[in-house]
């Protein structure tokens, strides 16, 4: 199995972090627009993506799996590309040295192949979004997201 690690480090507290990662409006501000769904541990939170024409280019179901104020959340991929089925995304969060830092993993890859290349480039550009929303205020949820390649 193969996984995606991400690290990064935001002026906030992790009580700010955790509502933006914790609740539909958060996530809405900075990964996409198209959150539905219930934000409780048990709950399943869908999220759609699409162009700024409104072409639909994917959409996920997420069991959330783990809800820890200030520490943790965490989901399993129930819905989305069969790559995605039962990986499992988790947010780990501490502050250190005036910073929240976030440690981000997407767990339980099958194989190493392109789409999992792009989705680590994404969520890379996603957790960007998510640091400029905590910090600011306005983040770049899609579609207004950076574009990467010919896949979104």
């Amino acid at each position: 199995m193969y996984e995606i690690v991400h690290r990064i480090g935001i002026i906030a507290t992790a009580a700010q972090v955790f509502a933006a990662l914790a609740s539909k409006a958060g996530l809405a501000q900075w990964w996409t627009e198209e959150v539905h769904g219930e934000d409780r541990v048990g709950g399943k939170i869908e999220f759609r993506f699409s162009t700024q024409d409104g072409a639909h280019l994917g959409s996920f179901g997420m069991e959330v799996k783990a809800l820890v104020p200030q520490t943790e959340v965490r989901w399993l991929c129930v819905e989305g590309p069969a790559d995605w089925l039962g990986t499992e995304i988790s947010f780990q969060l501490s502050e250190q040295s005036g910073l929240t830092i976030v440690l981000f993993s997407h767990k339980n890859w099958p194989e190493a192949v392109d789409h999992r290349a792009h989705c680590s480039m994404k969520w890379a550009t996603f957790l960007l979004s998510l640091r400029q929303y905590v910090e600011t205020g306005k983040g770049k949820p899609s579609p207004h997201d950076l574009k990467i390649d010919d896949w979104n």
